[in-house]
């Protein structure tokens, strides 16, 4: 395909992503109806869409509309390209740019590629780091790999990493975290991957882990567990009775599979409320997502004001039932992948309103301009901190 060709897919895709389809399906479905474009071409057809939806609002002002062809012409204009040297109309590139297709330069509240609504609680929650978080978050997320330590060690997951061609140096947000500089598309068929040396997980992510006082011998639940990222973060940090816990099971439907090539033992149950108490429980909790839009832009524009208020809701509840599963002297560790305010240290604070007796140890708060996705941690304990 030609580079014109693939902004012709990309505005096909958007087009439809644009009306509420998600971005990866419309993709998948895409790559399979278009038997001609081949794995260079999908990347680029795939990085076009997903840094379009990243700046939707400056590249739809810069393009003239909110429609794909207006995000194509942004992303040009953006980068500095005039669209007429490559919207030709010819073999399967663009029609050429109309009157009225000119655009014009993105206010300074396009220009951040963030909802308008959300912008007074950004603002409150990031104060003078909102505009350099609106910028990271408008950048594509590195690739990080977490290190298995039951495997390998850092140096050995580097060089075994080497020999397939993928190039991966250590990262400062967590001892076993490798950021990926060439070669990412590789990771997932290579034998360093498949073999259980590495995961793929994000560097905050795994400081999150690396946060949480594990010993061996402990009794933990990760309650939220998802795909169990986290669940198996935690298994190769110490020896541990480990259970995880989803309230959609099938998320965790991988997660067996995955343990046993990391070499990790973790039980799966759908009631946790049977095997209290425990020394500590993970809650990463379900959230906006704000401090990954990076890699989920579509949830960026999908995200409204009654959803955030239910995800708050939801966040009470897990708290709520968590407490009394915390053994004597256990922990509670609750964590989203949220920058705002009103999903984590609002809901710490009306948790320790409402629930006696219990203290908050600590927080911790990352954001992308550490490198990672944005992230909060906080450490609850019964009693005195």
């Amino acid at each position: 395909m030609t580079p014109a060709a693939r902004l012709s897919a990309a505005i096909e895709v958007l087009d439809r992503v644009l009306t509420g389809a998600p971005a990866e399906q419309v993709l998948t479905n895409w790559g399979r109806a278009s038997r001609f474009a081949g794995s260079g071409d999908r990347n680029a057809v795939r990085d076009l869409v997903y840094d379009a939806l990243r700046c939707r609002r400056s590249y739809a002002a810069m393009g003239g509309a909110e429609t794909g062809r207006g995000l194509m012409l942004g992303a040009l204009r953006a980068a500095g390209t005039d669209p007429a040297t490559l919207f030709t109309g010819e073999g399967h590139a663009p029609h050429p740019v109309t009157p009225g297709e000119e655009g014009r330069a993105p206010d300074a509240a396009e220009a951040l590629d963030l909802p308008d609504w959300l912008l007074p609680q950004l603002t409150e929650s990031l104060g003078d780091d909102l505009t350099r978080i609106a910028q990271a978050l408008r950048q594509r997320a590195p690739v990080f790999l977490r290190v298995n330590l039951r495997r390998a060690t850092v140096a050995q997951a580097i060089a075994a990493l080497q020999t397939e061609g993928i190039t991966a140096e250590p990262h400062a947000l967590a001892d076993t975290a490798l950021e990926v500089t060439d070669g990412a598309r590789k990771i997932q068929t290579s034998q360093a991957y498949l073999s259980g040396l590495v995961e793929l997980q994000d560097a905050a992510s795994q400081a999150v882990v690396n946060a949480l006082p594990l010993r061996d011998g402990m009794r933990v639940l990760d309650h939220c567990a998802g795909g169990g990222g986290k669940t198996l973060a935690m298994a190769a940090r110490a020896s541990l009775s480990l259970f995880a816990h989803d309230a959609f099971p099938a998320r965790m439907r991988d997660l067996t599979s995955r343990a046993s090539r990391a070499g990790a033992k973790v039980k799966l149950t759908e009631t946790p409320e049977a095997l209290a108490p425990f020394d500590l429980i993970l809650a990463d909790a379900p959230c906006s997502g704000s401090g990954s839009w990076r890699r989920d832009p579509q949830g960026k524009w999908a995200l409204t004001p009654g959803r955030l208020a239910e995800i708050g809701t939801i966040q009470d509840q897990i708290l709520d039932r968590l407490a009394p599963m915390t053994g004597p002297g256990g922990m509670l560790a609750y964590a989203t992948c949220s920058l705002l305010r009103a999903e984590n240290e609002d809901r710490i604070a009306a948790f320790l309103t409402r629930t006696p007796g219990w203290c908050l140890k600590s927080t911790q708060r990352f954001t992308p301009l550490t490198g990672g996705d944005g992230f909060f941690l906080a450490l609850l304990t019964q009693g005195q901190p």
